[in-house]
C-alpha cells in the first residue's frame, strides 16, 4: 500500500505553494472560468476571461446576457454553445436562488447548471478557502499510478484520497497533484526519471529511472 502521507509531503516540497492556474478575483469569476475550462486549456480560458470579466461583473450581468453574443465571446474555449447556455442558466440560478452570490457548500453548488462535484470542490477550495479534493483527469491518473487510489470513478477516488491525506492540506495537495500531472506524470509521456515520487510510485508501466 502506497504511503499517502509521505507522497503528500514530497509533493508539497516540490510544489510548496500550489495555485490554480485559472485567473480569477472572486467566486463568480472562478465559477465561470471552471465551466469554460472543460476540454480547454487554462491558458486559453485566461485569454478569454481577461475581456469577459471586464464586461460581466455580476451574476445578473451574465443572466441577462444575449445568448448569441455571449457564444461569440467565449467561442475560442470550444463547445461554446453548450458552455454559454450553462453559464447563463447557472447565473440565473445564482440570482434567483442565492441572491446573486455564489453559494459556499457542495450541495448548493452542485444544484447549479454546469457545476459537477469536481468543479464544486475546485470552487470551494480555491475561492472559499475550504479543504477539498477535486478529482480531475490529472488527479485521477496520478493517484491511480501512485497506488493511493484504485478506481476510474472520480467520486470513489475523492473518497479514497480524503481518507488517507491530511485534512488540513487537502486543497494544497489537490492542486499539487494537478500540477504534477501536467508537468511530470503526463498521460502519454510521463517523465518518470525526473519524478520526485519515483520511489513511492507503484505504477507497473513507469519508465525506468
Amino acid at each position: 500500500m502506497a504511503n499517502a502521507k509521505k507522497i503528500a509531503r514530497l509533493l508539497l516540497k516540490k510544489y510548496p505553494d500550489p495555485k490554480i492556474e485559472l485567473h480569477f478575483k472572486n467566486p463568480l469569476e472562478l465559477t465561470v472560468a471552471t465551466i469554460l475550462s472543460a476540454q480547454c486549456t487554462d491558458v486559453k480560458v485566461n485569454e478569454v476571461t481577461e475581456d469577459l470579466f471586464r464586461k460581466y461583473k455580476t451574476a445578473n450581468d451574465y443572466a441577462k446576457a444575449k445568448l448569441t453574443t455571449f457564444e461569440e465571446e467565449i467561442r475560442p474555449t470550444g463547445f461554446y454553445k453548450n458552455k454559454a447556455r450553462m453559464i447563463i442558466e447557472c447565473c440565473r440560478q445564482i440570482v434567483t436562488d442565492f441572491n446573486g452570490k455564489v453559494p459556499g457548500t457542495i450541495e448548493e453548488l452542485t444544484s447549479l447548471a454546469g457545476i459537477g462535484r469536481k468543479t464544486a470542490n475546485v470552487i470551494l477550495g480555491s475561492a472559499f478557502g475550504k479543504q477539498t479534493m477535486g478529482v480531475d483527469t490529472h488527479v485521477l491518473r496520478v493517484s491511480n499510478r501512485l497506488g493511493i487510489a484504485h478506481s476510474k470513478k472520480p467520486d470513489n477516488v475523492e473518497e479514497e484520497l480524503v481518507k488517507q491525506l491530511p485534512k488540513k492540506q487537502l486543497t494544497s495537495i489537490n492542486l499539487a497533484l494537478v500540477l504534477h500531472g501536467r508537468r511530470t506524470c503526463k498521460a502519454k509521456k510521463p517523465l518518470c526519471p525526473d519524478c520526485v515520487l519515483y520511489k513511492e510510485c507503484e505504477w507497473q508501466d513507469k519508465v525506468a529511472a
